[in-house]
C-alpha cells in the first residue's frame, strides 16, 4: 500500500476514491520516562525514550490507517496528515492521528 502526503501520485492515475480513512494511537508515558526526560530538560539533550514512544505511536497510527484503507478496497492513501496531541490531566498521554483519502491507483 502506497501512503503519501501528496494529493496525487506522480505517473499514476487515481481511478476511484474510497473515502477518508483515519488511524489513531494513544500511548501513556510512564513515571520512569518522565523522570529521565525531566533530567534531560535540566542537562540538555534529546530524550530517546520519548522519541521512541513518538515513533511507535506514529507507526501504529499509520498501520491502522493502512488497514482501514485496505478494508475500503484501496491500494493507496493520498493527502495524509499526521497530528500530534498530548492528553490527560497531567498531559501524560500522547495521541498521534493519521488521516488521508483512500484511493485506487492504476
Amino acid at each position: 500500500m502506497l501512503i503519501t502526503t501528496t494529493p496525487s501520485v506522480e505517473g499514476r492515475r487515481i481511478t476511484r476514491y474510497c473515502g477518508v480513512v483515519c488511524g489513531e494511537a494513544i500511548l501513556g508515558a510512564n513515571i520512569f520516562k518522565d523522570l529521565f526526560a525531566g533530567l534531560r530538560d535540566i542537562v540538555g539533550g534529546r530524550s530517546a525514550s520519548y522519541e521512541r514512544e513518538l515513533q511507535r505511536a506514529r507507526e501504529i497510527a499509520l498501520k491502522e490507517l493502512e488497514s482501514r484503507a485496505a478494508e475500503a478496497g484501496a491500494n493507496a492513501v493520498v493527502g495524509v496528515d499526521l497530528d500530534y496531541e498530548v492528553l490527560g490531566q497531567s498531559n501524560g498521554m500522547l495521541m498521534v492521528s493519521a488521516s488521508g483519502t483512500a484511493v485506487v491507483i492504476e
